[in-house]
């Protein structure tokens, strides 16, 4: 289960509960959101997605506390693709 608090309007609290229960910090820029959904999902769907997406691939325990969700491509390749068929 994923839940997601505004921090302000680019920053967002997300808390995984799995196996065990961890907590993030996500930046999302508006130029990064907007290249990515075409506004066509919130912000807090598309961290969804990105975590969904991140859980199919590793623990919750190995995903970074703090991180903007920019740098999820820079570990996963495809995740900019993905994310686009899944939205798009």
């Amino acid at each position: 289960m994923i839940t997601i608090e505004s921090v302000n309007q680019n920053s967002f609290k997300v808390t995984v509960n799995k196996e065990s229960t961890t907590n993030h910090l996500v930046i999302l820029s508006d130029n990064f959101y907007q290249s990515i959904t075409e506004g066509k999902i919130t912000k807090k769907d598309l961290i969804i997605k990105s975590f969904e997406f991140l859980l199919l691939r590793e623990s919750n325990q190995s995903i970074l506390k703090e991180f903007n969700l920019e740098v999820i491509n820079q570990y996963f390749p495809e995740y900019n693709d993905e994310i686009k068929k899944i939205i798009l």
